[in-house]
């Protein structure tokens, strides 16, 4: 028991390795499990051929105050993932930049077959971008893009100084809400809703609450952990969900009601990922068991 250890047999680990390692255990961070999410995109995009970039702006506010730190520490391990990260001026404009990523390929002279987009901010800088969300939605997503709203949730006014829940008016917006219940659905569940996202042409709100976002967990990170299944029974209107132009008012307002109804977002959320059935059952602390549950009996 007192043989030394051949130094060679031991696994070389390193701080980046929460960026760098392409298939393993690494120690992530909310916030760093939300960088990586973006990296992960791009990967698995590669991997099906698509030559896609991401984007990522937002405005500071508790329970996300730090990730603007966190990216701009993982700066060039985004850049080497060809993502760029600008913080907004305030939430509008952050919103309003996303909005017109979705917009690549739509005009001549792409660079990128499309662009997907995360933006991030307390809960009532959620309540003021209503205006913004609600156009955007309308508009679309590409469909080599996707938009994840990633609202910072303060339940309990932690850090905060009002207690938030974004849910009503992400719902007034037409936007479904995916709750991740630990730092490990962070990655799945974020990569899940990047593909609901491009198939319903949608953005889709990622609800981060304070008491996953600033913790911490050991998790595994893989760009081909994730399966989607594509739904084959959803008939869907002429010309398909996403962003086109031009695009008449009342055939935008279809193409919601299409995708998004209270009839199909269940029944989407199941079709897409039978596993993960809490992405709309979860709501708070203890819920990443009953995701287990939810999906055992959904099978």
């Amino acid at each position: 028991m007192n043989a030394p250890v051949d130094p060679a047999a031991l696994a070389r680990v390193s701080l980046e390795d929460k960026y760098t390692l392409e298939r393993g255990r690494v120690f992530l961070t909310g916030m760093q499990a939300i960088a990586r999410l973006a990296m992960l995109q791009r990967d698995r995009d590669l991997r099906t051929g698509l030559n896609t970039a991401g984007f990522i702006s937002g405005y500071r506010g508790s329970p996300l105050g730090g990730l603007d730190q966190t990216l701009w520490r993982a700066q060039a391990h985004l850049e080497k993932h060809h993502i760029k990260f600008q913080p907004g001026v305030n939430e509008d404009l952050a919103a309003t930049a996303i909005w017109g990523t979705q917009q690549v390929g739509m005009f001549p002279g792409a660079k990128y077959d499309g662009v997907f987009s995360m933006w991030y901010g307390k809960g009532p800088g959620v309540d003021r971008c209503g205006d913004v969300f609600k156009h955007a939605n309308a508009a679309g997503t590409s469909k080599r893009g996707g938009v994840l709203v990633l609202a910072g949730d303060d339940h309990g006014a932690k850090s905060s100084t009002l207690p938030h829940q974004s849910e009503h008016i992400l719902k007034a917006c037409c936007i479904p809400v995916i709750n991740p219940a630990s730092v490990q659905e962070y990655l799945d569940l974020g990569l899940h809703g990047f593909a609901m996202s491009r198939y319903s042409g949608c953005w889709i709100a990622f609800k981060c609450v304070t008491d996953v976002v600033e913790s911490g967990a050991s998790v595994e990170v893989d760009p081909e952990r994730v399966t989607v299944r594509i739904p084959d029974n959803f008939p869907l209107p002429p010309g398909g969900l996403n962003i086109r132009w031009p695009d008449a008012i009342l055939e935008q307002e279809n193409c919601i009601l299409c995708g998004l109804c209270e009839r199909y977002c269940p029944d989407l959320a199941i079709e897409m990922i039978p596993s993960a059935i809490a992405a709309y059952a979860a709501r708070g602390d203890g819920a990443e068991g009953e995701t287990v549950q939810s999906a055992e009996v959904g099978d």
